[in-house]
């Protein structure tokens, strides 16, 4: 037996392994079992090349767990170590031997994992000691016995072992007592090893027989060795895809399509890309694409890799050239990477360009689903917008479809405004708006559906880039005024029955909470309604596009919802409102609106005669004046206000008016909707 001292620099060489190098301790078992299956392709290896001549028999690694004992074992049939190997490859920390191998037989290697020589060291982030028994495959080797308690010292010794290959046991510590249970270091091995390119065994396949789980004798193999991936694309078939995706994501819905990277220069990258059926919540459909290194699964936190749009895609990509730090766990950055990235859009958009050509049909019956993608690519990234642009899709509310060009061709002669702008009219929300919609469709317009997360954002995107190109959502102003062809007709009342008319509608509109009204009047058609509700484009669109961004956008998240309430002062109910307040209030008002002219006159007069004076040679008394004619203004004012009020509150058909205008634009609810069917019925 020898004794020795591990090659580091320091005795604080353990320390740091346990608490710096590697991110999570459950990474320990994805390390030592690559470790087991480079054992095992190393053999492969030799054999291929003539240098082992030997039976290869069942080259398969093994996972146990002794509870009783406090142990877990990786065990391999690979090419196992001599005592002279030991002693180069673990006792020198970071000499890896996986290193020295592929560069001696890079051109017949099967795929090797390991790069660093540390990974056989994450064994002591959950051990109090490990203990490793091999048997070299050369002839005339003699088993060896090494053992270390997590300290630079270590024990080396001759032993006694059946069969050719590696078992490495880990003495679980006390803090780490839940890597002796078997659904835990089950569940990492599925996480960590489900791909490997040979098999892993985890006990026995178990069986219900006679109303209990019973082991059988058939051993239980954890990993798929072959995956869709490694595989050809002409290999594969739809379901093969599918199926693979299912392996992947069992609980999830099929996918609408599928990528199959396959490269071998400049740089090696494989994989198979989804695109899943989502509509609703990106942020929980991230992280869903799962990065390998020869079949090692390594994170699922791609941003580095794919473009961000992309992380919306399910799937895998593997690549050996996709640099890693020293405990696999986190990217580096790399021109690989950029390289392997553009690669990435470039292959997405290329297969969206393909089905789009070759299957139009299949494309429009997926692209709700498939939009969220798309829209969010021609967000991000230019390069991608420029491809896109070919087969991005509008769909109009007769469920057509459209791509830029063909939409604009449909729309350029009807829906140009006065200025040669051209007007798309667009909806948010199909049913509430319908009769905007079918105000819009009467005029001979057609209204696009943009009910999407990202369509706010689209729209601005696109009035940028569409020439002379405007958005205009349908209850955004009257119909007449969405796309305005010629200079509207001026409203024929006075500032007296337009002050009348605010007091006596804003006095009957419902308290809605965080929404204001603002009271305009339009000389439309007779026959267009007589009130409705229009809210401003600008205003609304920042506040959509706050509820997605926030930060400095917020500002307009807080703002209260602004609206229009418009007067349509040439219907017929409106001017006998009009006829009808003047009749009853006339005699009334008339005095007092007398008195208010006078009283303005007055202050008018008192003002003009201040107007080249400072404010100190202002006579006080005249300054009282002022004062005194403002309150008795305010006075007079305040009367008009009560008189109209109590005017409108006693008039059904005002506040039925209102109603109508509300409920048209889904903004009656509760306690007025109840009220307003009542007085409807009382109406009748």
């Amino acid at each position: 037996m020898s004794k020795g001292n591990i090659g580091v620099t320091s005795d604080n060489i353990f320390p740091v392994i346990k608490k710096f190098l590697y991110s999570d301790h459950e990474i320990f078992l994805r390390e030592l079992v690559s470790n087991a299956v480079d054992a095992s392709q190393k053999l492969k290896t030799l054999a291929a090349v003539g240098e082992f001549k030997g039976d290869l028999g069942e080259l398969k690694v093994y996972v146990s767990v002794d509870k009783k004992k406090g142990t877990l074992t990786i065990s391999d049939r690979g090419v196992g170590m001599t005592a002279e190997e030991i002693d180069r490859y673990i006792n020198q920390i970071a000499f890896s031997g996986a290193e020295e191998f592929l560069e001696k037989y890079k051109n017949d290697a099967q795929a090797i994992i390991g790069h660093f020589g540390l990974g056989f060291y994450s064994s002591f982030m959950v051990s109090k000691k490990v203990e490793i028994f091999t048997q070299s495959y050369k002839d005339d080797s003699v088993a060896q016995h090494w053992s270390c308690k997590g300290d630079p010292e270590y024990t080396l010794e001759e032993t006694i072992k059946s069969e050719r290959g590696t078992d490495i046991v880990l003495h679980i510590d006390d803090e780490n007592k839940e890597f002796l249970e078997e659904s835990r270091i089950k569940e990492l091995l599925t996480k960590y090893c489900k791909f490997l390119p040979v098999e892993i065994v985890f006990g026995k396949v178990k069986e219900w027989k006679e109303g209990k789980e019973v082991e059988t004798d058939k051993d239980n193999i954890i990993n798929n060795t072959t995956p869709a991936w490694t595989k050809k694309p002409i290999d594969l078939k739809e379901e093969d895809y599918t199926s693979f995706y299912r392996e992947l994501y069992p609980m999830s819905e099929d996918p609408l399509f599928h990528i199959h990277l396959n490269v071998d220069f400049p740089f090696n990258l494989t994989g198979i890309l989804y695109f899943p059926k989502i509509k609703n919540n990106i942020e929980l459909q991230r992280n869903k694409i799962q990065l390998y290194s020869n079949q090692v699964y390594v994170t699922d936190h791609v941003e580095n890799i794919v473009p961000d749009y992309l992380t919306l895609l399910h799937g895998v990509i593997d690549s050996p050239d996709i640099p890693l730090n020293v405990s696999r766990s986190y990217l580096q950055s790399d021109a690989n990477v950029k390289k392997i990235s553009g690669h990435i859009t470039k292959k997405v958009a290329d297969r969206l360009t393909e089905i789009f050509k070759n299957d139009r049909t299949q494309f429009e019956n997926k692209w709700d689903d498939l939009k969220i993608f798309i829209q969010y690519g021609m967000l991000s990234e230019e390069k991608f917008y420029e491809k896109a642009e070919k087969f991005a899709l509008l769909k109009n509310v007769d469920g057509k479809y459209f791509t830029f060009e063909e939409y604009k061709e449909l729309v350029k002669e009807e829906q140009k405004d006065k200025n040669g702008d051209l007007i798309y009219l667009y909806t948010t929300q199909r049913d509430e708006q319908f009769s905007y919609i079918q105000h819009a469709k009467d005029k001979g317009y057609d209204v696009l559906l943009m009910d999407g997360q990202l369509d706010v954002h689209l729209v601005s995107q696109l009035e940028q880039k569409f020439e002379k190109t405007r958005f205009v959502r349908v209850d955004s102003d009257t119909v007449e005024k969405l796309i305005q062809k010629e200079d509207l007709n001026e409203v024929e009342l006075s500032d007296n029955q337009k002050d009348e008319l605010t007091t006596v509608f804003k006095s009957q509109l419902p308290s809605i909470d965080k929404t204001e009204f603002t009271i305009a009047f339009e000389k439309l058609s007779p026959t267009a309604n007589p009130v409705f509700v229009t809210q401003n484009e600008f205003m609304r669109r920042m506040k959509e596009m706050s509820a997605l961004q926030g930060g400095m956008m917020s500002f307009y998240g807080e703002m209260p919802d602004s609206y229009n309430l418009v007067v349509n002062t040439a219907h017929p109910l409106v001017e006998r409102l009009i006829s009808e307040e003047e009749k009853a209030l006339g005699n009334d008002l008339q005095p007092i609106l007398s008195e208010v002219s006078e009283l303005e006159t007055k202050r008018k007069e008192l003002k003009d005669s201040h107007k080249d004076k400072k404010e100190e040679e202002i006579p006080q008394e005249e300054s009282a004046q002022l004062d005194e004619l403002q309150t008795q203004l305010d006075e007079l004012k305040s009367r008009k206000e009560s008189l109209l009020k109590t005017y409108a509150s006693g008039n059904k058909q005002v506040r039925q008016l209102i109603d109508l205008a509300l409920l048209a634009n889904n903004m009656l609810k509760g306690e007025a909707l109840a009220n307003f069917v009542k007085r409807s019925v009382e109406l009748m």
